[in-house]
């Protein structure tokens, strides 16, 4: 496995440690991990602000939070999981901190 990968699953799996505290089954984690790998490359290709190392940290942060939570409201679909974090990432005001509490999804 490549060390940019490893770093993105490796992350993803400390936002679910953080914010889900084992809410979730292995093949469940897969998922998430896919969606965020998804999501982020996405991200870093679109040279948006978020992706600049300047702001990755917190870019990855809400990204990851938001993708957990859709996940704890029954979202289980990769695909959306990565788009529906774009949007809400690119809805967001530009901060180099990172978000502290989980977004919501709900309309």
């Amino acid at each position: 496995m490549c060390p940019a990968r490893l770093f993105k699953l490796t992350a993803m799996r400390g936002f679910i440690k953080q914010y889900a505290d084992a809410e979730f089954d292995p093949a469940t984690i897969s998922i998430l991990e896919d969606a965020f790998d998804v999501a982020w490359t996405r991200v870093r290709a679109s040279k948006a602000p978020y992706g600049s190392d300047e702001y990755a940290p917190a870019g990855r942060a809400i990204i990851a939070t938001y993708i957990i939570n859709a996940a704890k409201a029954g979202e289980r679909d990769p695909r959306w999981l990565a788009d529906s974090a774009i949007l809400y990432l690119s809805q967001q005001k530009l901060s180099r901190n990172p978000p502290n509490v989980l977004p919501s999804t709900d309309a």
